[in-house]
C-alpha cells in the first residue's frame, strides 16, 4: 500500500520552512481527499462572527499542491502551501529502495 505525507510549507521564498503536517497510508485518491480535509480546516473560523470576517483563499496549483491564505480584518494574512507527497524510497523499509534512484525490488 502506497505510503504519504502531506508537505506543509510557511514562509517566502528562502526564509520558508517545511514540515509533515500528516502521513498516510492509501490510495492517492485516499490521500488527496484527506489533504483536501486538511487545506478546508486550515485556520477556518469556526464562529459565524468569524466567517463573516474571514476571507479563505485555496488556490490549486496542482491536483497534488495547494496554496491557502486566510485574511481577518484584525490580523495578518495567514499562508500555506500543501502538497501531497509519496515515499518512494526509505532506507528502514525493505519494500522500498533506499535512495530514489535505485528501482524497487521486485515482488
Amino acid at each position: 500500500m502506497a505510503r504519504w505525507a502531506v508537505v506543509e510549507a510557511h514562509g517566502q521564498a528562502e526564509s520558508s520552512w517545511y514540515c509533515i503536517h500528516s502521513e498516510l497510508e492509501g490510495s492517492e485518491a485516499e490521500a488527496l481527499a484527506a489533504m483536501l480535509r486538511i487545506v478546508d480546516s486550515f485556520k477556518r473560523a469556526y464562529s459565524a462572527k468569524g466567517i463573516q470576517r474571514q476571507k479563505r483563499q485555496v488556490f490549486r496549483i496542482s491536483e497534488r499542491s495547494y496554496y491557502v491564505r486566510v485574511k481577518d480584518r484584525w490580523s495578518p494574512a495567514v499562508e500555506a502551501h500543501f502538497t501531497l507527497a509519496e515515499l518512494i524510497a526509505d532506507t528502514h523499509d525493505d519494500d522500498l529502495p533506499d535512495a530514489a534512484g535505485e528501482p524497487a525490488e521486485e515482488l
